[in-house]
């Protein structure tokens, strides 16, 4: 087996573990020119089939680098808890691949519906084609704590449980997104992975919506609500600006704004590996490769100590 971690131009001791997320385009060319990376991540989901060339290509993408399972269907926050068959295939993937984190979203994407499909009279599981947002109450806290616990005890290892990119709210919320987050992570013992491009794209869209308040100022408050110790991945991505709305479409360079952003998560909570997002209008490798490079050198930077010990200082947020 090939070393674990691939890595011609050594990072700085303190710099985090920065990866990419490996998508189809680059299955070869990664595996052929195995680039310095710390770690790759991929979509749970694409990799359930047991046997076949997915299975085969995460394997050997596994022989070269630490893999990170990234899920989208788990469906931590649905009353109607964790789909059994979800959860097995989740499960026959961790105990080959032994990843290094496991993720998926504080959202719901599947309920039962009594009745409510056309020529349908007895209640019905729906799947929703999204992540869709749970109210940040103490119902759906107790919901999800439940079914974080359910997936944890099958899997025998934390999870990590990523904040979302929300285009709707709930009326009833009993506490603050942070809140909801931080008791969660107290509850279960799981961990957190933050994604600054979806605080920063609420933040706009908020904004849009007329509230007040500076998007960078709101960012930055929010990221300082998370305990440190909580968290154990960043995510980082790209948006796209459609007038009266922002879309975290991962299909962009990482904007200035959210590398600000960064730049004071590390400073906050150290150096946590960080991931490179692009799922749309795929790049070529070497676009992800450069943004990654930025990563390592922002977080570098931001822990960078400061004659006084502390670490360097992030520029003024506007």
């Amino acid at each position: 087996m090939k070393s674990a971690t691939v890595s011609h131009d050594a990072p700085s001791p303190r710099a985090p573990a920065v990866g990419i997320g490996w998508r189809h385009p680059h299955y070869a060319e990664l595996l052929e020119t195995q680039p310095a990376l710390d770690f790759i991540e991929v979509h749970s989901e694409n990799f359930f089939a047991p046997g076949g060339a997915a299975r085969a290509v995460l394997r050997e993408g596994r022989a070269s680098y630490p893999v990170s399972l990234h899920g989208v269907g788990l469906s931590l926050g649905s009353a109607s808890g964790i789909d059994e068959w979800h959860l097995d295939q989740l499960e026959r993937l961790v105990h080959e691949i032994d990843p290094v984190r496991i993720s998926d979203h504080a959202s719901f994407a599947r309920g039962v519906l009594p009745g409510a499909l056309p020529g349908v009279t007895s209640p019905a599981t729906v799947h929703a084609a999204d992540l869709l947002p749970v109210p940040f109450s103490r119902e759906a806290l107790d919901v999800m704590c439940a079914n974080v616990q359910r997936v944890q005890d099958r899997l025998r290892r934390p999870i990590a449980v990523e904040n979302l990119s929300a285009y709707l709210r709930w009326q009833d919320a009993d506490m603050s997104e942070t809140q909801f987050l931080t008791t969660l992570a107290q509850r279960t013992g799981c961990s957190l992975l933050v994604d600054v491009n979806n605080i920063y794209v609420n933040a706009l869209n908020a904004q849009l919506l007329g509230e007040p308040g500076a998007p960078l100022e709101a960012c930055r408050e929010w990221l300082d609500q998370i305990p440190g110790a909580a968290v154990a991945e960043i995510h980082l991505a790209g948006h796209i600006h459609c007038g009266d709305i922002v879309i975290d479409d991962h299909g962009s360079r990482v904007s200035e704004a959210v590398w600000t952003l960064y730049r004071h998560a590390i400073a906050r909570f150290g150096a946590v590996p960080t991931l490179i997002e692009w799922d749309t209008g795929v790049p070529p490798l070497s676009v992800l490769l450069d943004e990654a490079t930025r990563a390592r050198e922002g977080a570098t930077a931001a822990l960078r100590p400061t004659p006084s010990g502390a670490s360097a200082p992030v520029e003024a947020l506007a």
